[in-house]
């Protein structure tokens, strides 16, 4: 069987950092409760070397980066083994970097799971590189999994707005819950502008445009649930929350103790996105739990095999 005919798997990337340690902990765990292959992957990005060092230095570096590649796969392994020794388990070692090794491996699918160093405000514009350019591109869901990152079960948060990236969330969501035995909590939020005029901001006319709010978000939420809930998912336990509050408020709110918060990418992917202050990339940043983002190309990668 070649690459491109393989069930899908969970694909995490591990690099010997504390964050892609809690991120392979995340991946083994769900890859086993989704009943899926985990693949383990490791980039060398081995830079080029000119000058002074001779081809033997060379070739003396890059076997000391290969097998100190090796040793680390081989120690996520026994890692992922003790943690749930029923899972099958493959590994890949790349000379190219980290994102180019989690491009290559990831197929319509499957799941992309990567570690946050939790960088602050303005080092976010990389946060990590690798979940950034990677968010951007992948044609599965990528997982991005903070380094504190506490082990929750059973409830999904996603967030809806109408809009198709939402849609491609909630149908994720779905099919995730499905696989791991979880309950789902679609989120809906709005902010109410302000009047300018001081006659207009009385109490009645503020409730007014409040009621007007809740009921567009009322019709938001019931009409995603209606196109994207089928056969398979009308089972499942969904509740919907509806609030007055910023977007990115209300989905850590909502996801403080959830096992996995679900947003969709409009594809302003990259640093100009996060400069726009996109609301999955400042979920991203500002999550305790595991955030799926769906890139646009990831449309119907939560099926199980």
């Amino acid at each position: 069987m070649n690459a491109q005919e393989r069930p899908p798997a969970v694909i995490v990337g591990v690099d010997g950092r504390p964050a892609a340690h809690a991120a392979l902990l995340w991946a083994t765990e769900v890859a086993a409760r989704r009943g899926e292959r985990l693949r383990i992957v490791h980039g060398l990005e081995t830079p080029m070397v000119t000058g002074t060092y001779s081809g033997t230095e060379r070739h003396q570096a890059d076997e000391r980066a290969r097998e100190a590649g090796r040793r680390l796969l081989d120690e996520s392994v026994e890692h992922a083994r003790a943690l749930r020794p029923e899972l099958e388990v493959a590994t890949v070692l790349a000379s190219e970097g980290a994102p180019e090794v989690l491009l290559d491996e990831a197929r319509h699918g499957d799941l992309i799971v990567v570690g946050s160093r939790g960088l602050g405000a303005i080092r976010a514009i990389m946060l990590g590189s690798v979940s950034v350019r990677t968010s951007a591109h992948a044609p599965c869901p990528v997982i991005v999994v903070p380094e504190t990152a506490t082990q929750h079960r059973g409830r999904i948060v996603v967030g809806v707005d109408g809009s198709e990236s939402s849609r491609r969330a909630l149908r994720f969501a779905l099919r995730h819950a499905l696989l791991v035995d979880a309950s789902v909590e679609v989120v809906n939020s709005w902010e109410v502008p302000l009047p300018q005029d001081s006659e207009s901001q009385a109490t009645d006319a503020r409730s007014l445009h409040e009621e007007v709010f809740d009921r567009q978000s009322e019709e938001i939420v019931a009409g995603v649930l209606a196109e994207v809930i089928d056969d398979e998912t009308e089972d499942l336990d969904i509740s919907a929350v509806r609030m007055q509050s910023d977007p990115v408020k209300a989905l850590l709110d909502a996801g403080r103790e959830a096992e996995l918060i679900v947003v969709g990418s409009r594809g302003r992917g990259g640093v100009r996105g996060l400069v726009m202050g996109s609301t999955s990339q400042e979920v991203l940043r500002q999550a305790r739990v595991p955030v799926a983002v769906l890139p646009p190309h990831s449309e119907e990668t939560g099926q199980g095999p």
